[in-house]
């Protein structure tokens, strides 16, 4: 038998047998599977297992994450958004009170993307490059309260900068998935996480957490950061 339990993150929980204790979220769309994950019913409600391994937030939340600002009634922008596999339960975390702007550029994710957001309306799918916030702005309505991204591009730390300077102001929170291997695939990992760290921190952001996600996702750290002065 599965007990879900509330976790210690507003809109995450823990679905527990006598066997292990996984990550869920309780579904906005009872019934349906997004990527094959196991659902649970408990009552009237149903409840979706997030695997740490398909999704670098749970993960994160896995290894220790301290702080989680992606709470029920969010509005946040996710940037390389994918298929849709974490987002979709960011969608389940936020609920019908927030918004998830989703932006991916590949087509053929940006489809399944799409098709997931005509069964969640809380998701709105950009289909852009977030390189260029710029280009997606008029589509974003208001100010963001979370920047979540995962986008394999050498310059990570500047694409969450800009689309933090660009959508947010005092307050904010971003949030990075650094893949090492996608900015380069011979140097140190060290140097290269400290080298993103360092660019945030530059450029006036705090960093709240750095959390080291191997094992279950190889070559990458979890950056938490927060805009605590003005951007320029």
């Amino acid at each position: 038998m599965v007990i879900i339990n509330p976790h210690k993150f507003p809109g995450v929980f823990l679905a527990e047998d006598s066997d292990r204790q996984s990550l869920s979220t309780k579904s906005l769309i009872p019934g349906k599977s997004v990527y094959g994950e196991k659902l649970i019913k408990d009552g009237v409600d149903e409840y979706r297992i997030w695997s740490p391994r398909r999704s670098k937030l749970a993960a994160a939340i896995r290894k220790g994450l301290s702080e989680m600002p992606i709470q029920p009634g969010s509005k946040m922008l996710y940037l390389g958004a994918a298929s849709g596999t974490t987002v979709s339960h960011c969608s389940d975390i936020v609920g019908p009170n927030g918004v998830i702007y989703a932006v991916e550029f590949a087509q053929r994710s940006a489809r399944d993307l799409v098709g997931l957001a005509a069964l969640r309306k809380n998701i709105i799918p950009i289909v852009e490059d977030a390189r260029h916030p710029a280009r997606y702005a008029p589509l974003v309505t208001g100010p963001i309260e979370v920047i979540y991204q995962d986008v394999a591009q050498p310059n990570q730390a500047s694409i969450l900068y800009e689309n933090l300077k660009t959508f947010c102001s005092f307050g904010a929170w971003g949030l990075l998935a650094i893949k090492a291997r996608s900015i380069d695939s011979t140097q140190n990992l060290d140097r290269i996480y400290n080298k993103e760290i360092s660019e945030l921190d530059r450029k006036g952001l705090e960093i709240v957490e750095n959390i080291d996600l191997d094992p279950l996702e190889k070559d990458h750290r979890f950056i938490v950061c927060r805009v605590t002065e003005e951007m320029m």
